[in-house]
Parts: structure tokens; C-alpha cells; sequence
């Protein structure tokens, strides 16, 4: 009878065993345990993948043997994706490849250049081996496929922070890949990817100074130039973000006019304007040269927005380095000097857009004041450290300022507001005004816009990257080229483009953090014989001790 009510009672238990798992198999559920939550979805990405009914496929290259932080992307990105294909009601699948796996040159060369023409680009990076370093290609990237259509997808991501190997930008990817993919399945299924405009016609920057940021913008949106003498109400009505990029040239009032339609309209802008006119290589002579205002005719339409920019000049202790020549050095020597008209700027943390963002380096900003107008919103973004002076215009600036540190009274105590976020609803700039002369197409623009986004800043340069020397090749948005260091720049630039050109507000995606918690290598180094003297002792000494322990306990308990 005994016998018989365990083996109920173990028929039960493996019965229970199989329910459960049997359901499992339709109630989906985890329990994240990590602090950050890392391997937790956001709701936006949870209703997208329960929603789309098209199978989605996701090819990811990155596999075969790589070094160890692109093998830790790796797997976020397989974890990462497991999740989407559990919450995926719609067929969903994953695929791994090596695309150079097993290949001769020939074939190598043919499988490259056609994955280049899928827009999927390798990175060259080392392996470490017994015989030493080996250079190998790997293509950081995955390609999803929906409803008949591609898009690549770059999971490497460079967003800023120190140059410091791999580590960081893996780091920095591992944080984006759910908003990249969340992102991306979202444009392939709905087909739909926001029109960018970057100015031209009034002094902007060419495209080599432009390159970074219209390239990188390019994976993910449809990108071009935009002349606003030339442009149409077609073309305006087909943009949803305009980029006003360090104009040289003031604006006219027809382009005004096609601005105030564009952002009645419910258009997003970004303002990025220098109200000083000066550049570093003006200083190349060693002479003094004058700092003056410039006016881009464009402070009536600002204000009446809810924005000022100030005609000033920031000097911030917390600043970037330039090159200087050392005075009697034989060679002429350079050196890296703080300058303090280059201020590295800080993301208002408070503001989702701009969170997780590293400093972001400015050349000879302005102030940025904030106006009372209905209807608008104003968020600070962007402001200085709170060691910083403020130079009224005009002012002379030379190099010899460089061996003279601020005195700490002159010192204002208090960060400077650089770049503003306004959202609302805007009021007309033409309202009871006369239509400029030139304008022949009907525009009739409303009295107050739909709800619309801009952002004002008060540095042109923000989004101009630097170019080399020797020839000519444009370096990444945010990088420096003399002190080797990348900023947040390119990362603030992807932030207000992604809030301002999305309505659904994908940007909360982009601001998970994920803290990697890697090993002190330097402390490694000093403690190294004492942790594998304790690894390996101890285990044999508590190994020997429970041997003794259990002979002695033995010989005690049979004894009796």
C-alpha cells in the first residue's frame, strides 16, 4: 500500500512537470534580475513585434572567430533577439552567419563586394594569438528582410567617449541594440523612412564637412541638401526635419517666409547658428584678430519661436585642447593647450533626448536665452560647466591668452544654457505681414503651427567634423583630431534627429543603459600572483583539510 502511494505521488510530480512546461511553451514570461534591467524589452518594442503580422528574417554576420569584445556584442545580440522572436506572434527568424567562413581570396573578393552593395561593410580589427597579432575582417552588421524589402543595419556603433579600443563603442552598441532593431523593423515594415534636409545656398559647410553626419544619418533616413531658394512647397511638404547647419550668409525673407511654412506645417528644425564670426586659423599668424558679431538676419523669427541667441562668447575652464607651437623650441615643437573658447558642453541628463550622451565639444559658442511664448515648451539640453566667463562682442582674441587661466572671481558660478528643445505649438512669423516679393507659389501658411519640434543651439561647429591634412578624408563626427578624442556630438546629432523625425517617440529606446562591469586590468597586473596562489592553493588545502576531517570522523564513529 506504501509502494503504491509514492508511485502516485511520483506520477503526480512528473505529471506537474510536463503541465508546466507544456504551458510554458504558450505563456510566455522571464525574471530580470540584472539592476539595469538588460534583458527587459520596453513596451514600444513589445507592441511592435505583437502587431506586425509579416514574417521578419534577421541575418546577423557577426560569427566565426573574433575578438572577445565583438564576441560579447555577439551575444547581446543573440540574447537580445531571442526576446523579439518570443514576444513575435508573426514568424520571426534568426540566422548566424560567417559570410567568409571556408572561402578562397577569389570567392572573399565576390562575397565583399556583394554584401557591400547590400550595404553591409566590414571592420578590420586584430586577433591576438600565440604567434602574434592577425588582422581579420568582420562585418559588424545584420540585414533584415520584411515584407519584401532590406535594410542593413550597423550594430558597431560609435557614439562617443574616449578612444579607447573596442570597449567603449561595443560598450555604447550593446546599450542601442534594442532601439536599432526596434528602429529598423519598424521602417521595413512600414515602408516609410523620414526625408532629412541639410541646407545649402547661405554659407553652410560642403558636404566633406557635412560628411559624418549626412552618412550617418543615411542608414537610417533619406538624406540630402536643400537650397531654400530653389526648393518648392512639394519639397517642403516631403522633408520632416531641416538642419540649419553654421549659415555664413544672412537668410533673405523669402527663405524665411519658406522656413515659417515649413514649421506651421508641423516640420521639425534644428537650429545650429554662430552669432560670433571667428575661426582658430584666423590666429595661425600669431597676430590678435577681432572676434565680431554676425548677424544671419534670423533673431525676429527665434524670438517670436521662443529662442534668443546672444550675441556673447564663452570661455569655459572645462574645455578642449588645441595645438600651439612652442616658442623657442627647435623644430617649433607642438603642444596641446586648453582652449578655453572650445567648450565641452554638458547633456542635461534631466532631458531623455540627450541622456547617456558624452560631452559634446563646441568652438566659440553662444548663450542661448529662452522667451515667454504660449503654447511652447522649453528643455535645456545642452549647457556649459559652471566655470565659465562671458565675453561681450566685439573681442580680441589671440594665442597669448593661453598662458592666462581666469581668475576664479571672474568666474559666473553658474552653467550657461547653449542649446534649447521647443516643442509646441509656434505662432506665425508672417502673420499680418505681406508675402516677400519673390514668393510666386501659394504657400498660405496658419496663423499657429501643428504641433511642431525645434531646437535651437548656439555653436554652429556642433556638427561639422574636421577633415585631415593630408588627404582630405573626413573624420567622424565628435572625433579630434589632435587630441585623438571622440566626443558626443554624433551621438547628440542621431538623439534630436530621432525625436524630432519620429512621432512615436523612439528615442527611450535609445537612453538604456547598460553598465558593463569589466575587470581592473591594472590592479589584475599588481595582485596576479597573489589571487593564483590563492586559486590554486586553496582549493587543495580545503581539499586535504575535509580528507582528514572525514578519516578522523570515520575512525571516531566506528571506534565506538
Amino acid at each position: 500500500m506504501v509502494n503504491k502511494v509514492k508511485l502516485i505521488k511520483v506520477i503526480l510530480f512528473i505529471g506537474l512537470i510536463i503541465a508546466v512546461n507544456w504551458g510554458a511553451g504558450f505563456v510566455y514570461t522571464r525574471i530580470d534580475f540584472t539592476k539595469e534591467k538588460k534583458f527587459t524589452l520596453q513596451q514600444k518594442t513589445k507592441e511592435l513585434l505583437k502587431d506586425n503580422k509579416h514574417g521578419v528574417t534577421i541575418t546577423v554576420f557577426l560569427d566565426g572567430e573574433m575578438p572577445a569584445a565583438f564576441k560579447r556584442l555577439k551575444n547581446a545580440t543573440k540574447d537580445i533577439l531571442n526576446d523579439y522572436r518570443a514576444y513575435a506572434k508573426g514568424n520571426f527568424k534568426i540566422v548566424f552567419v560567417d559570410p567568409l567562413a571556408g572561402l578562397n581570396a577569389e570567392e572573399r573578393d565576390t562575397v565583399i563586394h556583394n554584401l557591400f552593395e547590400l550595404g553591409i561593410k566590414p571592420t578590420n580589427v586584430k586577433i591576438k594569438s600565440d604567434a602574434g597579432f592577425a588582422e581579420k575582417l568582420v562585418f559588424p552588421m545584420a540585414l533584415i528582410e520584411s515584407n519584401g524589402k532590406q535594410m542593413p543595419v550597423k550594430l558597431l556603433q560609435n557614439l562617443g567617449g574616449e578612444a579607447s579600443g573596442y570597449e567603449q563603442s561595443i560598450n555604447n552598441s550593446i546599450q542601442n541594440l534594442e532601439y536599432i532593431f526596434t528602429s529598423s523593423i519598424k521602417k521595413v515594415i512600414s515602408g516609410y523612412n523620414p526625408r532629412i534636409g541639410f541646407t545649402e545656398g547661405n554659407g553652410e559647410p560642403s558636404n566633406a564637412y557635412l560628411y559624418d553626419a549626412i552618412s550617418t544619418l543615411s542608414e537610417s533616413y533619406v538624406v540630402g541638401r536643400v537650397n531654400l531658394d530653389e526648393i518648392t512647397k512639394e519639397g517642403l511638404d516631403s522633408l520632416r526635419v531641416l538642419v540649419i547647419a553654421k549659415p555664413q550668409k544672412a537668410f533673405t525673407e523669402e527663405q524665411k517666409y519658406k522656413l515659417n511654412y515649413f514649421v506651421m506645417k508641423g516640420g521639425s528644425v534644428i537650429w545650429s547658428l554662430d552669432q560670433v564670426r571667428f575661426d582658430l586659423q584666423e590666429l595661425a599668424d600669431g597676430k590678435p584678430h577681432m572676434a565680431i558679431a554676425h548677424d544671419l538676419n534670423l533673431d525676429d523669427m527665434l524670438f517670436e519661436y521662443g529662442a534668443r541667441i546672444n550675441y556673447n562668447l564663452i570661455a569655459d575652464l572645462n574645455c578642449a585642447e588645441i595645438p600651439v607651437s612652442t616658442p623657442g623650441s627647435p623644430g617649433g615643437d607642438i603642444q596641446l593647450a586648453p582652449w578655453v573658447y572650445y567648450p565641452l558642453l554638458f547633456p542635461d541628463t534631466a532631458q531623455s533626448v540627450v541622456k547617456n550622451i558624452d560631452h559634446v565639444k563646441g568652438e566659440f559658442a553662444s548663450t542661448v536665452d529662452t522667451i515667454a511664448v504660449k503654447h511652447v515648451v522649453k528643455h535645456i539640453i545642452l549647457t556649459t560647466s559652471p566655470y565659465n566667463k562671458l565675453h561681450n562682442i566685439p573681442k580680441v582674441l589671440s594665442l597669448q591668452e593661453l598662458e592666462q587661466q581666469p581668475k576664479p572671481r571672474e568666474l559666473s558660478g553658474k552653467p550657461q544654457t547653449v542649446g534649447v528643445l521647443l516643442e509646441g505649438n509656434f505662432k506665425s512669423v508672417f502673420l499680418n505681414r505681406s508675402v516677400p516679393a519673390k514668393i510666386t507659389e501659394q504657400f498660405n501658411p496658419a496663423e499657429t503651427s501643428k504641433p511642431a519640434k525645434m531646437v535651437v543651439i548656439g555653436d554652429g561647429d556642433i556638427f561639422v567634423n574636421q577633415i585631415s591634412n593630408t588627404d582630405g578624408s573626413p573624420f567622424s563626427l565628435g572625433f579630434d583630431r589632435f587630441t585623438q578624442q571622440n566626443y558626443g556630438n554624433k551621438a547628440l546629432l542621431l538623439n534630436l534627429v530621432d525625436y524630432l523625425a519620429n512621432h512615436d517617440n523612439l528615442i527611450e529606446l535609445r537612453n538604456k543603459e547598460v553598465k558593463i562591469r569589466l575587470l581592473d586590468k591594472s590592479l589584475i597586473r599588481k595582485e596576479k600572483i597573489k589571487w593564483q596562489l590563492i586559486n590554486t592553493l586553496l582549493p587543495l588545502t580545503l581539499l586535504i583539510f575535509f580528507a582528514i576531517f572525514q578519516h578522523y570522523y570515520r575512525k571516531l564513529k566506528y571506534a565506538k
